[in-house]
């Protein structure tokens, strides 16, 4: 599994009276209202507990009271998809409602009891380059603005994860801001996905309840974009296919040959074709991830089905190379941010500079996101979430946040309160984030004590 964030056009208007401008990113205005009125006690730097930090930001000392009977109003709450995001983040904030409020002698004067939404486009079209900008007013006293991407690979071959924590995963990806879920479907150890025009492709899962069907896959995709999310699907060819000759042996090389696909035969196009044309059904995004690693030719490239958009994975020093020869990149680093890796703690993660070893202007903005990556030989149902959170939280505000917070010269000391925060924020809402401070990552607690000095 893939987490990945592409930054995406932002908005520099500051005076109008919207709330949010873009439709996408309305749950951030329930995020951030809940942390507003929150301090990080250190001399070095105030910040609000908001994770990950927007672009720009005003804030005062004084905390805010919001009304559970908190309403919706301008032109965003004709928007399903907006109000759906309102009822969602607001049964988060208030889990009881004001079912009780009537057992009060004195009902309180709320700060804030009232949501207004202006949405400045009717598309719902998710896709890459939308803009997913916003702006965000509160009472005159508090303005936030960002915009920005990032990225999960999510890996199902390895260890079936189930739809509903597939899910919770996607959830967790909103609180954080990472907008794609790279869904790395099928590996040479299994093939959980159906196929309609080849059907006995999925006869290479681990077994008939370990599958994902077409409404699955749906499901996952329409959950993900209500969440402001895209699903960007991978399938590893011609390397990493064994899988695919359980279901067709033909596309084995032979019986003790299992990989690569055997590419001197038409049937192997044949099915390749059906199996983009189905996924190409189901899956709207336009970017769309062929794999072509490891295939025992000496070579590693990797490429996206959309021609100008290179990854990088190898390390240090490729995203410059293919800027510098016009290439669009999205970040990653085996190194820092394969999140399997359970000995690199949240601050390796954190220092990991997408636009490192990268100084022309016109080059910078090709850099369009970046990715951490959740490979699964190690991580199951039972400690996935553990294992993502909170470091994927940290290579998401190195991407969203501007430079001058994630770098300065006590960017870590001021970001470890509130990534400590934001880990205990995911628990309160159900997400198994490890501890933050923990050296090897999804381990248990030390000991007793607050989670928001662990």
């Amino acid at each position: 599994m893939g987490l990945l964030s592409i930054p995406t056009s932002s908005s520099s208007s500051s005076s109008s009276s919207s709330a949010v401008p873009t439709l996408f990113l309305v749950c951030c205005a329930f995020f951030v209202s809940q942390a507003l009125g929150a301090r990080i006690p250190h001399p070095e730097r105030f910040l609000p507990f908001i994770w990950p930090l927007p672009e720009k930001f005003s804030f005062g000392n004084e905390t805010l009271s919001l009304d559970p009977a908190l309403s919706l109003s301008g032109n965003g709450a004709a928007f399903n998809i907006v109000r759906e995001a309102f009822e969602r983040y607001k049964g988060i904030l208030f889990k009881h409602g004001d079912r009780f409020s009537f057992l009060r002698t004195l009902r309180p004067a709320y700060d804030v009891n009232k949501l207004s939404i202006t949405v400045h486009s009717n598309s719902e079209e998710l896709q890459l380059g939308v803009d997913e900008s916003y702006n965000l007013f509160v009472s005159g006293a508090h303005q936030l603005s960002g915009s920005g991407g990032s990225q999960l690979r999510c890996d199902t071959s390895r260890h079936y994860l189930p739809v509903n924590v597939i899910k919770q995963i996607i959830e967790a990806m909103s609180y954080a801001k990472l907008n794609v879920l790279h869904w790395h479907i099928i590996d040479e150890q299994s093939f959980p996905l159906e196929v309609p025009s080849y059907p006995n492709l999925w006869k290479g899962s681990y077994s008939e309840w370990e599958r994902y069907t077409i409404e699955d896959a749906h499901d996952i995709v329409n959950f993900s974009k209500m969440r402001g999310i895209n699903v960007m699907a991978e399938v590893d060819v011609p390397g990493h296919a064994a899988s695919w000759g359980v279901g067709y042996p033909d596309l084995w090389p032979s019986p003790f040959c299992k990989q690569p696909l055997d590419v001197s035969k038409k049937f192997t196009f044949d099915i390749l074709s059906g199996i983009l044309t189905d996924m190409r059904k189901i899956f709207p995004f336009e970017l769309f991830h062929l794999g072509g690693d490891e295939v025992n030719t000496g070579k590693k490239p990797s490429t996206l089905f959309h021609l100008s958009s290179v990854r990088r994975l190898l390390g240090p020093g490729v995203c410059p190379k293919a800027v510098a020869k016009g290439f669009r990149c999205v970040f990653s680093n085996q190194g820092v941010w394969y999140l399997d890796h359970l000995n690199v703690p949240w601050e390796v993660v954190y220092d990991a500079d997408p636009l490192e070893g990268i100084q022309k202007a016109s080059e910078k903005k090709l850099v369009i996101g970046g990715e951490v990556c959740m490979w699964g030989e190690t991580a199951d149902t039972s400690d996935v979430q553990q294992t993502i959170w909170p470091r994927a939280a940290a290579a998401a505000e190195r991407l969203w946040s501007p430079r001058d917070f994630t770098s300065g010269k006590h960017a870590k000391v001021t970001a470890l309160k509130r990534l400590q925060y934001f880990r205990c924020l995911l628990n309160r809402r159900g997400v198994a984030a490890a501890p933050v401070t923990n050296f090897y990552a999804r381990t248990a607690p030390d000991g007793p004590g607050s989670c928001l000095v662990q």
